[in-house]
């Protein structure tokens, strides 16, 4: 509660906001926090700070709600649980965003994460694939049409690539979530509009 209460202070006046304008933004939000509550936070005043008032503050203030509960870069400990020793904020965060512990659990983590780079990986390779495959077409000249040709192949190389992993990705999901588990997007719709052949590029 102290670290929050300090942290949230702390980024409020980096950005040169009072208590009342964080106050008008969270209930922009939709989740009003009144002044009065955030000044008797930040003195230590309220012992209370429920879950939904951290992620609202943190929108607010432009950061993740993690890295109000452990502050990366600004404090050297904190208690990751009540009556326990502190430990670094890194450990805390690792442990509160399933990087560290609890064997599965742990492991659908990082699996997902690994999904969603497979998945920004394939919807730029699309955007560049599709942006070349116009470059090519709109070419005036045939140097020009047969470098866009070129490029457009090797994005459709990397999203065929990128595709492959994420759907090794969903696969390793499913194993760990077993039949009932809800598993990311299938990404095989990107390859519909890979163009057929070069000549077609």
């Amino acid at each position: 509660m102290a670290t929050v209460a300090a942290e949230v202070r702390r980024r409020r006046k980096e950005r040169d906001m009072s208590a009342q304008e964080l106050a008008d933004v969270c209930t922009e939000i939709g989740h009003p926090i009144p002044r009065n509550v955030i000044a008797n936070m930040e003195s230590g005043r309220r012992s209370i700070l429920p879950l939904v008032d951290v992620i609202v503050l943190a929108e607010a203030l432009g950061t993740h709600p993690a890295l109000l509960i452990f502050p990366l870069g600004h404090v050297s400990q904190v208690q990751r649980l009540p009556l326990q020793d502190a430990v670094s904020p890194w450990e805390g965060m690792s442990w509160f965003d399933g990087d560290s512990g609890y064997g599965m659990d742990r492991a659908l983590v990082r699996t997902f994460r690994e999904y969603q780079r497979h998945e920004a990986f394939s919807i730029d390779a699309w955007n560049d694939m599709r942006n070349y495959d116009n470059d090519a077409q709109s070419a005036t000249d045939p140097k020009s049409r047969a470098h866009a040709r070129q490029a457009a192949e090797r994005a459709i190389a990397r999203l065929e690539t990128a595709i492959a992993r994420s759907d090794a990705s969903r696969e390793r999901i499913r194993r760990i979530l077993g039949p009932s588990g809800q598993l990311p997007p299938d990404l095989s719709y990107l390859t519909s509009d890979i163009p057929n052949g070069t000549d077609s590029i």
